[in-house]
């Protein structure tokens, strides 16, 4: 049934975007409505690669989730299904998601002084200005400009090592989440993640793995996971929705109030000192986010009608996680918190369109479920992943 209820979903949003679109172009800014790209089938030279992973992970996959080494061998083939995916729609494609007008690479080159960067953050927020910060880094809070920094600092500058590394650090999740969550079975399923095709490459594939590292370390270590997840906020304003993932990792069935509660202190001490750093150097993350939410406004997001979107999106999301996420979507803590979490981002009228990349640090956690399904929905994921990635060119 759910999955007969997620199939009308998608067909009646791209249904009524195709309608839509045909009537008021530019209305949706999204021809491929509800994904973030144009509808265009086509082929590349990652098609036979994808291919031959699906084949060898829907063959072996189930099998190598039980071997000693299931971790790194599920991370190299995560990254490589994601750079397959990526490679269907070709190397230019793929180098330069990252440097355009939009992106933050654009103001990378700018960026002479870091300081004087992160106390003016916020004077550039806003729009219609002579320096007024281009869309994605204005979006953001300053932890992801300066990432892409930091990078180019090191001698990783360019469209190439900046998509590489979105890549690298959101194949993460795939090893992330099964510590986490205690059993590897699901390997195979985040592996096929079809929220592969906007990682490689968009910045929010890699929020998604620090995300999923922050979440593991809440597990073990609250203090470390607590730095992470702080170090989080700065990546994205939308991050502080993975609340609810970190209590469902601090929250252990049978333990005392005390116990949590030490470990929420732990958590919370380690964010804030994150916070308090940001705030130091001259960035306080409510005022930017306060601007953030006038900029939004300023832009495609004002245009992009609530009524389509707010339902849209998750026809969006059915397509990130795929048959099998759906299908194992059930009252597991994880999915619950993960759940409520997209649910407010859906909500709040910040999240019109674009959320098959927005959404995915949230979203990846939805396959938390997939660890009892049979290796009849690893084909399931895989033919989702290759149609859509075959028939829309993306955006990311």
């Amino acid at each position: 049934m759910r999955i007969a209820i997620a199939g009308l979903l998608v067909a009646a949003a791209v249904i009524a975007g195709l309608i839509v679109n045909a009537q008021n172009p530019g209305l949706l800014f999204a021809s491929a409505a509800p994904i973030f790209g144009d509808w265009q089938p086509h082929a590349g030279p990652g098609t036979p690669a994808a291919l031959l992973i699906a084949f060898l992970v829907i063959a072996k996959g189930p099998e190598l989730a039980r071997h000693r080494f299931a971790l790194p061998i599920a991370y190299v083939t995560a990254t490589l299904w994601t750079f397959s995916l990526a490679m269907i729609d070709g190397w230019d494609r793929f180098v330069t998601r990252l440097t355009t007008v939009d992106e933050y690479l654009h103001e990378v080159p700018g960026v002479t002084d870091i300081p004087a960067m992160v106390t003016g953050f916020t004077q550039r927020i806003l729009d219609f200005q002579p320096d007024s910060w281009t869309t994605h880094v204005s979006g953001h809070p300053p932890g992801a400009l300066l990432t892409f920094v930091a990078l180019d600092r090191v001698g990783l500058g360019g469209g190439a090592a900046a998509s590489i590394f979105c890549v690298l650090v959101g194949s993460l999740a795939v090893v992330a989440i099964p510590k986490a969550i205690g059993d590897n079975a699901v390997l195979p399923f985040l592996v096929l993640f079809p929220g592969a095709i906007w990682v490689g490459a968009s910045a929010d594939g890699m929020f998604m793995g620090v995300a999923a590292v922050g979440i593991y370390l809440l597990t073990r270590w609250p203090l470390l996971g607590g730095i992470v997840l702080g170090w989080c906020l700065f990546l994205s304003y939308g991050l502080v929705l993975l609340a609810p993932l970190a209590i469902a990792a601090l929250w252990r069935q049978g333990d005392r109030f005390g116990v949590i509660g030490r470990r929420i202190g732990w958590a919370l001490a380690g964010a804030l000192a994150v916070v308090a750093a940001f705030a130091v150097s001259g960035f306080w993350w409510l005022d930017g986010y306060e601007l953030v939410k006038i900029r939004y406004y300023q832009g495609i997001g004002d245009v992009r009608p609530y009524w389509y979107w707010v339902w849209a999106n998750l026809a969006a999301l059915a397509l990130v996680i795929g048959p099998a996420g759906v299908r194992g979507l059930r009252k597991d803590k994880w999915i619950i918190a993960a759940g409520i979490a997209i649910l407010a981002a859906d909500l709040s009228g910040l999240s019109k369109a674009e959320t098959e990349r927005i959404w995915l640090p949230f979203a990846v956690w939805l396959l938390a479920g997939t660890a009892k399904l049979d290796r009849r929905w690893l084909t399931a994921q895989a033919v989702t992943a290759l149609a859509v990635n075959h028939l829309v060119l993306t955006n990311w």
